[in-house]
């Protein structure tokens, strides 16, 4: 009877031993895999560089395609991030952001735009050129009015649409016209670039004075018409970090995308110029 008792106090003592090591070994566990969670976290943070939030950009009308397309891409490197675009003419961009917009990047068609948001102490640093672009003729498609060159469109049979001469564009062309002592009075003055070249677009104008890329981007429904003059009037396109930022990590890394050499071969497709 004693030794049957003491067999029982045995193995209740092994029973407890064994239920304390599988504790343990749970407890290890546990431990195991709370560390790998938190160490899978920390390598995720760490892939993405910890951007996150609301980006702004305001950018140049001609940007629209190119800056879309690494938008998407941006959003997609950095989940948790949202791009938010504003496009039309430099100028008033540059005017938008220095009358207290709330953005955190620009990016300009023209160094004299950009000027505005500096000289107001605007801008988080110096401004960097990353693409260049040069003009074009867009025509109706087919070209039916013959058009081959600049001076072609002086002829008072054409219905010619310029950008207005304070964007980007349109002080191109005068500059161009300037250079081939031509004058042109055009049927209407477009806020931008993309104004300018629906006109042709709608068949309400025969011709307009636009950047290549805008052509490109317009597939079949205009033609393009290159002329020498544009050579001498090719505008850069700086871009900055805004003081206003609220999100200087990511507008940072959106910048860096556009000046990457992925971000420059979004941007050489689409006909920019390298800087």
């Amino acid at each position: 009877m004693i030794r049957t008792a003491r067999r029982s106090r045995r193995t209740l003592q092994v029973a407890g031993a064994g239920a304390a090591a599988l504790l343990a070994l749970s407890a290890c566990s546990s431990s195991d895999d709370s560390s790998s969670t938190q160490s899978d976290s920390s390598a995720s943070a760490s892939a993405s560089g910890g951007i996150s939030g609301d980006v702004t950009v305001f950018a140049a009308a001609s940007l629209k395609e190119s800056f879309e397309a690494l938008g998407k891409q941006f959003e997609k490197e950095h989940p948790g991030t949202k791009v938010t675009f504003s496009f039309g003419g430099s100028d008033s961009l540059a005017a938008s952001i220095t009358g207290g917009a709330p953005a955190d990047v620009f990016a300009s068609a023209s160094p004299k735009t950009m000027k505005i948001v500096t000289d107001a102490g605007d801008a988080s640093g110096t401004p960097a050129t990353f693409v260049r672009n040069q003009l074009e003729i867009a025509t109706l498609p087919g070209n039916p009015d013959k058009v081959d060159s600049l001076k072609d469109l002086t002829s008072s049979d054409l219905k010619v649409v310029l950008c207005d001469k304070e964007v980007p564009c349109g002080a191109a062309a005068q500059k161009a016209l300037d250079a081939s002592k031509l004058k042109l009075t055009p049927v209407s003055y477009e806020q931008d670039v993309k104004a300018a070249l629906t006109k042709v677009e709608l068949k309400e104008a025969d011709a307009a004075v636009v950047y290549k890329t805008d052509v490109n981007a317009a597939g079949d429904k205009v033609e393009g018409v290159e002329f020498p003059e544009s050579a001498d009037a090719i505008n850069d396109y700086p871009i900055t970090l805004l003081k206003s930022t609220e999100n200087a990590d990511a507008a940072k890394a959106f910048i860096a995308l556009v000046q990457s050499a992925e971000g420059q071969k979004v941007l050489s497709e689409a006909g920019f110029l390298k800087p």
